[in-house]
Formats: structure tokens, sequence, C-alpha cells
């Protein structure tokens, strides 16, 4: 009996492993966007959804300031610590080592001393010290974590976040940061543990990370995961949730997309209410580091993305293509250009670009190029004869998208759907697997 038992939930772990590993992977990065197949009937592409991994997007960023010559150091300057008033340093920018321009906010870290971008002092007080730093890309960029900026002053008084999606045309805030938000915004103070799944996309003015200047407080945050954490839990372990969310609600994906970040500094770091006019050259802002990580926007047409003269570019597959694989090769628009899919879950529908039957000429299909998908037989190169489940030029759809209703999830095809797995994990959770999936 104990034999029976045993051998009854050793079968049961290894589907699952199976099952597990499958899952881990397609929720990682979604990294392969084909698969040939090899099946009794021959072989034949497997299209699957796909994405470029998530890279620091520094790497590739273009900077401007405004105004221009904002940046100390021309002529050169005396700044003095906010702390004590003369404990002074000079900025110079003809002097390598006293000069602080702004590729020095995401230069490597790790150097001692530290390198940082710094503004002139506030010597025009009471004219407000105020600064633009923009952050390009040329490049739609999918945001996948904190958006992380390390200030070497103190964190300032007042500060907007802001974003665009059309190349710096059109702006709208990310999040406001100010030591009052209802004097500064006219708006409640609020964190993101103050949102929910039904509020995530609201803009918010929080008073966490505008504490003037102290040695641990430097660092400040717009939380990226903290929203994922509202989908996919708090370890973003259900990442199949969020990624069906992103999938079926534009405003959600358009929220962590964007193509410029714009960093509007409006008040430096007081560390007190009133500012001092006999001490100016204490307050400036100085920023050491700027982290962004993210993914190129591939349309969930490509696993890579290159840089090129400069710029990055999608390395686009599914016979699509453009800089975010956002259209159809030529003689591959025999079907309205559609951007991938995460769903069904886990490996996603390609939404491949079909040829068009001007390109086709006679011959339908082949055992190369044409294949018929998902298990149909390719007759004289004429035509694709496809399972009752699928439809198409090369079978590429499936039937129940003809259908009205839809494709329920009873069409969806799969060795076993995630509830099933939901549903398994209480039998093996004594094998310490409560953290399996990862991002």
């Amino acid at each position: 009996m104990y034999l029976s038992r045993f051998l009854s939930l050793h079968a049961l772990w290894v589907t699952v492993s199976s099952v597990i590993q499958h899952y881990t992977s397609a929720w990682g990065h979604y990294d392969v966007c084909k698969t040939q197949i090899y099946t009794d009937e021959g072989k034949f592409w497997d299209y699957t959804a796909c994405q470029p991994e998530a890279i620091d997007m520094m790497k590739y960023v273009k900077v401007s300031l405004d105004p221009p010559d904002i940046t100390c150091g021309n002529p050169p300057e005396t700044f003095c610590g906010m702390g004590n008033p003369y404990m002074c340093n000079e900025c110079d920018a003809a002097i390598d080592e006293l000069a602080h321009p702004p590729e020095l906010m995401f230069d490597a870290e790790g150097r001692y001393p530290s390198t940082y971008w710094q503004s002139t002092t506030w010597k025009g007080y009471p004219q407000p010290l105020l600064v633009n730093i923009t952050l390009y890309w040329n490049k739609t960029i999918e945001l996948t974590d904190n958006i992380v900026i390390t200030f070497e002053s103190g964190r300032p008084d007042l500060m907007i976040l802001e974003k665009s999606l059309d190349y710096g045309r059109t702006w709208q805030p990310y999040q406001y940061y100010a030591t009052d938000c209802l004097n500064a915004f006219n708006m409640e103070p609020k964190t993101v543990r103050d949102l929910s799944q039904q509020t995530v996309l609201e803009i918010i003015c929080t008073e966490e990370y505008s504490m003037g200047y102290m040695a641990n407080s430097k660092i400040l945050h717009f939380e990226i995961k903290d929203r994922f954490a509202f989908f996919a839990g708090p370890r973003l372990h259900n990442m199949a949730s969020l990624y069906g969310q992103l999938d079926t609600t534009k405003n959600l994906r358009d929220f962590f997309t964007v193509t410029d970040l714009r960093i509007r500094l409006l008040r430096p770091a007081t560390g007190e209410i009133y500012v001092d006019p006999q001490h100016l050259t204490r307050y400036f802002y100085a920023i050491s580091d700027i982290k962004v990580i993210g993914r190129c926007k591939c349309n969930l047409h490509a696993t890579g993305c290159r840089e090129e003269n400069k710029k990055l570019l999608c390395e686009c597959e599914h016979n699509t293509t453009g800089p975010d694989c956002g259209k159809c090769k030529k003689n591959y628009q025999g079907r309205p250009w559609s951007a991938g899919s995460y769903l069904p879950i886990p490996k996603g529908t390609a939404n491949i670009c079909m040829p068009s039957i001007s390109s086709i000429g006679t011959n339908v299909c082949d055992n190369e190029l044409q294949i018929c998908q998902n298990g149909g037989t390719c007759h004289n190169n004429v035509r694709c004869q496809c399972p009752a489940a699928y439809t198409g030029v090369l079978c590429e759809k499936r039937s129940c998208e003809m259908d009205p209703d839809g494709c329920s999830q009873s069409s969806a095809q799969g060795a076993i759907s995630l509830p099933c797995v939901i549903l398994l994990l209480p039998l093996i959770a004594p094998l310490g697997l409560s953290g399996f999936l990862i991002f």
C-alpha cells in the first residue's frame, strides 16, 4: 500500500516538475521566438511570443540639460557642505579632478572618491533654481525594475519625475516628490503602499524621499516592482497574472512604457524651512547615479536588441520589421500586423506576419520556408490540410478564433493548466517549492 502511494506521488511529482520547469523558463524572458518541431507528419515551426532580456538601459542613454549652462565649473565656483557652511570645495570644468559633467550621473560606480554631476549653486536666490534632466534612447523601452536616483547632495525638496511616450513631444507626470505635498502640489501625500490594483495607475505625490541632507538618505525611488506586486504577488511569483493584465489592459502596458524620462528639479535640499541667504553656496543639485532597468519594446516579436549607428533596434522575428517590430515585412502582409500576445500562457501567441497571396503564387506551402503549422500537412504545394482545431493559410490560427464567442478557456492547448498546478501545490509544499517562479 505504501509503495503504491509512493509511486503515485512520485509520478505526480515528475509531472509537476516538468510543468514547473516549463513555466519558469517561459515566465522568465520568453526567450525563444520559434522552435522547429518534428512529427510523424513532418517538420514545422512552432512560433511563440518572445521578448528581449531586461538590461541596464543607462548603457545606451543620451542626456540633455535645460538650461544647458546649469552645470557648475564654468566659471569656477565654490560650493560648501549643508551641515557645515565653512567646509567648502571648488568646481572647475577645466580641471578633470574638479569637474562634474552630466555623464558622471551614469558612469561606472564603485570608485572613490565618488563621481557625480553637479549644478551651479543657488546664487540667484530668491529666483528658483530649476533644472530639467532629460534621458532619451530614441527607442521605446519597457521598464522592469525601479528607477533609482542617487543624490550626492541632499535629495531635493521639490522634484517631478516625468515620462514621454512620443520621443519628448508630450510629457506626463510619473510621480511628484516634496517635503510638503499639500503645499507644493495641492496633493495629499501618499506612498505606493497606499495604492491597489484598482488605483495602480494613480499619479501620487510622496514625501518619503524628500528629507533634505542626511548621510544615509541620498536615494530616491520610482517603484516599478511594487506596482507589479499588485498583480504578481509580493515576491513576484505569479508573473502569469501580471502578463495577463498587461496583455489585456493597454493603459497598464503604457504606464510601464517610455521613450524618454525627465527629472525636473524644482528646489534643492535646504535641510530647513528657511533658506539662509548668507550661505547660498550650500544649495545645489548633485547626482552620482541613475539606474533604469528595462527591455527594448519589440511587441513580443524579438528576443534581442542591438545598437546600430547609435540607435537601439529590435532583432525582429515572425516576419516583422521596424525599430519596434511594428509592421510586417514586404510580401508578408497577408493579414494585418498585430503585436504578439502573452496569452495563452505560458508560451503566448506569436501572431506572425503571413505571406501575401500575391507573393506566394501557386506555392502556398512547402517543407522549408512556408511550412504548414500545428500539425497541418502540405498537399502538392497548393494548400495546407489543417487539423480540426486549426485554420488559416498555413494552419496558423485556432479555429475557435473564427467563432463569435472567441476561444474559451477549454479550447486552449496545453498539457496542464495553471489552475491544475496551483491545486497540486499543497501536495508538493513539503518539498519546499514555494519560491520556484522567477521573473
